[in-house]
């Protein structure tokens, strides 16, 4: 892992906390999709970057160069991402700036893509047919720029829709030489954003008098984001990492494309929403001037907290069953109890919905490391050996 890929990720880091704020300061549904949008777009960015630093080491000059500027083109994504969809008053058009930003970001990437690609004539195929996906969404996101309310919406979903669907139907004919980098990049921008939902927990009360509800909201915080990472860093990060290893090299790029870039996103929009609902928690019991302890989450706060798990959940569920072909029942039950507890804990105040939450995943990991640990020590057996 290059020092610059870490150094790279801490943009993305920012950025993901400027979205977790965003809907923060607009609790609505309409927020929510906006938020989710964002993200999207930040994850399609850095994942383009994951790939690139798989073929060729960005400590190489060129590549060093390019990607700082593709650094600063992200900073100043995240730094419009307040204003990417309700332009403040004075200054420069956010939204155009976010869209120029993000062609520069994109440009970046296929500019190096093509550099790296030098006399593999099958690599430079796959680019031009991914080359119009990243025009395509970037034109649209500058048309969106000039617009506001649902058609500024609608043309960010298509922009998304032209760089998903566009990367999706132009092949799977990239080099992936390093799959245990590839895996490890993903481990650790998971980390990352986790790391963001516990800057969620300290954000919220920093500047509040210690008590003894954030003691206790910050506690049971911090559980959830440990039980988020122990599920995917136990065991499924190894099986997913071995899995990618010894696959093929000629369909190898197919399997990460499903894996990682897609299976992962999920994961990554579970964990910002995760860390909305912990921060609106740690709001209500620290913020005594506008809350009571009696008080419940609502609506998106509520949502986010338990929809956030249950995205997440199922993220591993698909994960896994496109690495190993494995169903994780355990999971799959899991998220349907949330579901219905989501529901269930709408009378009860926020300081004990995060309670519930945390208690029912601990008892779903406990199960889980149970029922299945004889699997767990011959997949871990297995693993080393290899």
């Amino acid at each position: 892992m290059a020092p610059l890929e870490l150094f790279f990720d801490l943009v993305f880091v920012f950025a993901l906390t400027q979205v977790t704020a965003f809907m923060a300061d607009d609790l609505t549904w309409i927020g929510v999709l906006h938020g989710t949008l964002i993200v999207l777009l930040l994850w399609w960015s850095w994942i383009g970057y994951a790939w690139i630093a798989n073929v060729a080491s960005p400590d190489q000059a060129t590549m060093k160069a390019l990607m700082l500027v593709a650094m600063a083109a992200m900073f100043l994504i995240a730094l419009c991402i307040p204003e990417a969809f309700d332009d403040g008053a004075g200054g420069l058009l956010a939204p155009l700036v976010l869209a120029v930003c993000y062609l520069v970001f994109r440009l970046m990437h296929l500019g190096m893509f093509f550099f790296l690609a030098g006399d593999d004539d099958m690599l430079k195929r796959q680019l031009l047919r991914f080359t119009p996906s990243v025009f395509g969404a970037t034109i649209l996101l500058v048309v969106a720029s000039q617009f506001t309310g649902w058609i500024q919406t609608t043309l960010w979903v298509a922009a998304l829709a032209v760089d998903y669907l566009g990367t999706a139907l132009a092949g799977s004919n990239w080099r992936l030489p390093a799959p245990g980098h590839f895996a490890e990049r993903h481990g650790l921008i998971l980390i990352v954003a986790l790391g963001e939902s516990i800057v969620a927990i300290g954000v919220g009360v920093a500047e509040r008098p210690i008590s003894w509800a954030i003691v206790v909201a910050s506690v049971f915080g911090l559980l959830v984001a440990s039980v988020m990472w122990w599920a995917y860093f136990d065991v499924s990060a190894l099986q997913g990492e071995h899995a990618l290893s010894v696959e093929p090299i000629e369909t190898r790029p197919r399997l990460g494309r499903n894996a990682y870039t897609f299976a992962h996103l999920p994961l990554i929009i579970g964990v910002v929403f995760v860390a909305l609902g912990l921060k609106k928690v740690l709001e209500y019991v620290s913020d005594t001037e506008h809350h009571t302890l009696s008080d419940p989450l609502k609506g998106v706060p509520l949502a986010a907290l338990f929809g956030g798990v249950i995205i997440y959940l199922l993220g591993h569920v698909l994960f896994k069953w496109i690495t190993v072909h494995a169903l994780s029942v355990v999971r799959l039950g899991t998220s349907a109890v949330l579901l219905v507890a989501g529901f269930a804990v709408g009378p009860v105040p926020a300081l004990g919905q995060l309670i519930i939450l945390a208690v029912i995943l601990v008892v779903a990991l406990v199960v889980e490391a149970v029922v299945y640990a004889d699997a767990r020590r011959e997949i871990r057996r297995e693993l080393a050996h290899h």
